[in-house]
C-alpha cells in the first residue's frame, strides 16, 4: 500500500445530538442565491432536508423567526487558533516551525490545543468550521487542517470528516526576513529558486513512488508529491501583484493548482488572472500598510476581486477577527457599493461559507443552506450586516451549540477551575 494513503491521524469527529426542527418564515441568506428571500428550513438527522417547502413529519418542533436572518455557518479559511491560543504566552506558540524554509513535513493539527478558548469565543460569532494554518515563516510551511469548533478533548474529535489537507507556503518578505541571516533566502530570488529546487526534487520523488515496491518514505517530499497528485490543496501567503503572477507561472511549470492567495492585499489588481486560473483570493477588509509589500491596499479588495468573476472571500488571521467576520464583511461590502459596484447581501455572504468551503474543498458538505448538506446554521438576532446583529443561535450538524437567549456555550476545560472573582465578595 502507498505510505501516503494511510491515515495516521484520521478524524474521529461525531456530531453531537440533534433533533428535528423547522425554521420558519426566516429571511435566508443561502450562500447561493443572489438575493435573500423568506422561507423554511428543515433539518432533521444532523442535515437539511428542504428550504423552501417540504412535506413536514408529524411532532417536528417549530422555530417561527418571524423574518430572523438564518445563513450558512461561517467559515474561516485561515487561523491560527490553536497554533497560538490564549493566554498568547510563549509556551503556546506553536504555528511556526522556523528551524528551515522546507518544513512541508510538518502538521498543524499537531501543534493545536483543543482546550483554547479562543474556538469558544469564534462559535459564538458564528464560526461553525475553520482552517489551521501554519505560520508563514518558511518557503513549505507544513500541512493546514479543517475543523468542526466544537468542544473535544482531541484535535482528532475536531477534524472535518474527510476534508482534504492542505499545504501552506509563502513568498515575499517573511522567509527572506526570517532565514536571509540564517542561510537563506535572502530575497524574493532565493525565494523561488528554493521553490523549484524542492518541486524538481518532489517531481522526481512522486515518480519512484508511482512506480510502486519498495522506496525510502521521505515525509518533506511526500506532501509535496501528494500536491502534485493533487489530494492537497496549496494554500499561499502572498501580498503582492507581481509576486502572484509569478507564483501561478510557477505552478504551471510544475502542474500543480494553486488553490488560495491569502491575504492577497494586491488581489484586485489581478482579479482576471485569479479568475482565468480558479485562484482564490482570501482577504482582510481593511488590514494595510504594516510593512512595505501591504502598502498598497484598498478596502474594496474583496469587492473588486469578486467584481471580477474571481473567488474572493474575507479570512481573520486573528484570534479577535474571527469572532466578528460578519461585521469585517459588511464593511468591504459598504466600500465596493460606494463604489459603485451594487453588490447584495447575499451575494456579500458568499465571502464568508460558500467560497471558502470551495477553496476547503468541503463545499459538499457544507458552506450553503441546500438539501443534503451538514446543517451548520447560524439564527441572527439581527441583521448580519448591522454592527447590531448578532448570532442568537448556532448549530452544528444540526446540534445548537450555542444559544444567546438560554445562555448555552461551549466553556474551554481550561477556563473551568476559574471562579467568579466577585462571588462571595462582600
Amino acid at each position: 500500500m502507498d505510505a501516503s494513503d494511510e491515515t495516521p491521524f484520521a478524524s474521529t469527529y461525531k456530531p453531537q445530538p440533534s433533533t428535528s426542527v423547522l425554521l420558519k418564515n426566516a429571511t435566508l441568506i443561502d450562500g447561493v442565491s443572489a438575493e435573500e428571500r423568506t422561507g423554511n428550513i428543515l433539518v432533521a438527522d444532523g442535515r437539511i432536508s428542504f428550504v423552501g417547502d417540504g412535506d413536514v413529519p408529524e411532532g417536528v418542533t417549530e422555530m417561527d423567526l418571524e423574518g430572523r436572518y438564518v445563513t450558512p455557518g461561517i467559515i474561516d479559511i485561515h487561523s491560527h487558533l490553536g497554533n497560538y491560543p490564549s493566554p498568547g504566552v510563549r509556551a503556546h506558540g506553536d504555528g511556526n516551525e522556523a528551524t528551515s524554509p522546507i518544513t512541508s513535513e510538518v502538521y498543524a493539527e499537531h501543534g493545536v490545543w483543543p482546550q483554547d478558548p479562543g474556538f469558544d469565543e469564534a462559535l459564538q460569532g458564528g464560526v461553525t468550521t475553520l482552517h489551521i494554518l501554519p505560520g508563514s515563516a518558511n518557503l513549505f510551511g507544513g500541512r493546514g487542517v479543517t475543523l468542526r469548533n466544537v468542544p473535544s478533548r482531541t484535535v482528532q474529535g475536531m477534524k472535518f470528516p474527510d476534508a482534504p489537507y492542505t499545504l501552506k507556503m509563502a513568498c515575499g518578505e517573511n522567509p527572506k526576513r526570517v532565514y536571509g541571516t540564517k542561510g537563506g533566502p535572502a530575497s524574493r530570488m532565493g525565494n523561488v529558486a528554493g521553490y523549484r529546487k524542492n518541486w524538481i526534487k518532489a517531481a522526481a520523488y512522486k515518480a519512484k513512488r508511482d512506480k510502486g515496491g519498495d522506496y525510502d518514505r521521505d515525509l518533506q517530499l511526500e506532501t509535496l508529491a501528494d500536491v502534485l497528485d493533487g489530494k492537497i490543496l496549496v494554500q499561499m501567503h502572498c501580498y503582492r501583484a507581481d509576486e502572484m503572477v509569478q507564483i501561478l507561472d510557477l505552478a504551471k511549470e510544475f502542474e500543480y493548482k494553486v488553490t488560495t492567495f491569502h491575504h492577497a492585499v494586491e488581489a484586485y489588481k489581478i482579479g482576471d488572472y485569479l479568475a482565468e486560473n480558479d485562484t482564490c483570493a482570501a482577504m482582510w477588509a481593511d488590514w494595510g500598510a504594516f510593512k512595505m509589500e501591504s502598502f498598497d491596499y484598498i478596502n474594496e479588495n474583496i469587492p473588486f476581486v469578486h467584481a471580477a468573476d474571481a473567488c474572493a472571500m474575507i479570512h481573520s488571521d486573528d484570534e479577535n477577527n474571527i469572532q466578528r467576520l460578519n461585521q469585517e464583511v459588511a464593511k468591504t461590502w459598504a466600500d465596493g457599493n460606494r463604489a459603485g459596484l451594487n453588490i447584495s447581501k447575499a451575494e456579500a455572504w458568499k465571502w464568508l461559507s460558500t467560497n471558502p468551503a470551495k477553496a476547503l474543498g468541503i463545499l459538499e458538505e457544507t458552506g450553503t443552506l441546500e438539501a443534503g448538506k451538514r446543517a451548520d446554521i447560524v439564527i441572527w438576532d439581527g441583521d448580519p450586516f448591522s454592527t447590531y446583529g448578532r448570532p442568537d443561535k448556532v448549530m452544528l450538524d444540526g446540534a445548537i451549540l450555542f444559544d444567546r437567549s438560554s445562555g448555552l456555550k461551549p466553556k474551554s476545560d481550561f477556563r473551568l477551575g476559574y471562579a467568579d472573582l466577585t462571588e462571595g465578595v462582600k
